[in-house]
């Protein structure tokens, strides 16, 4: 008995000395390029290949800090879309409906973080979010920390941040369905191939699992930062 409690006298002294969580979220900072090169970023352009129903689909991605988050599809010589402002969302796969489909505030209220670019963990505390440093996992044979952020609207999201590069290995977090928002759907997603973009490290390959009809593999070959936006991207067409 009193061996058991020396025992977990130790490891809960070992845990005590060990990182902060928010220890780790600035060494991840400095790692993927330091605050003010990420705060700097306004909007991010990404192009590539991606793995939808079984078909590999040219994909591009366009984002610009805090309003849009669009990315499209080409589809048997059509173009679908998920988008994704401040204020709505729209899906339109062409396999399954002749027009866009809105989706419901909560898909909205979910997928807001998408509009971060520089990530929800920056400057995290502003945004209103919550972040706890819940314990160290063990990744594809890495070391990770593993930090749960609880956004301003509730949405959780797990973080496993490796613990040499303290660049992000892996996220997960739950979404509404798409389309009809009745049941939930975690997603996994991978960050691999990284290397930098501006003196922003970039991953060039995402992994994604879970998802419906977003599983797959994405390898991206062009990646622009900071490029003007044309304001028909807001628009679901």
């Amino acid at each position: 008995m009193i061996f058991g409690l020396l025992v977990m006298m130790l490891v809960a002294a070992q845990f005590a000395t060990g990182q902060t969580v928010d220890e780790v979220i600035n060494k991840y900072i400095d790692s993927t390029g330091g605050k003010d090169k990420l705060n700097s970023i306004k909007s991010i352009y990404m192009e590539g290949t991606t793995q939808m129903m079984g078909n590999e689909l040219t994909i591009r991605i366009t984002k610009e800090q805090g309003k849009l988050s669009r990315t499209e599809f080409e589809m048997g010589g059509s173009t679908g879309f998920k988008l994704f402002t401040n204020k709505d969302a729209w899906l339109y796969i062409p396999m399954r409906s002749p027009s866009p489909v809105k989706l419901s505030d909560a898909a909205v209220a979910s997928m807001q973080t998408e509009l971060d670019i520089e990530g929800p963990l920056v400057d995290y505390v502003t945004k209103g979010h919550k972040a706890e440093l819940v314990g160290k996992d063990t990744l594809n044979g890495n070391t990770c920390y593993k930090i749960k952020l609880t956004t301003a609207t509730g949405k959780e999201i797990f973080f496993w941040i490796d613990s040499k590069t303290y660049l992000i290995d892996q996220t997960s977090q739950q979404s509404p369905a798409m389309g009809d928002g009745k049941m939930p759907i975690t997603t996994i997603t991978v960050y691999k191939d990284y290397s930098p973009v501006n003196g922003v490290m970039i991953p060039h390959t995402v992994d994604i699992s879970g998802g419906r009809g977003m599983n797959g593999s994405t390898i991206f070959d062009k990646v622009d930062i900071n490029i003007p936006v044309d304001p028909k991207l807001y628009q679901p067409q």
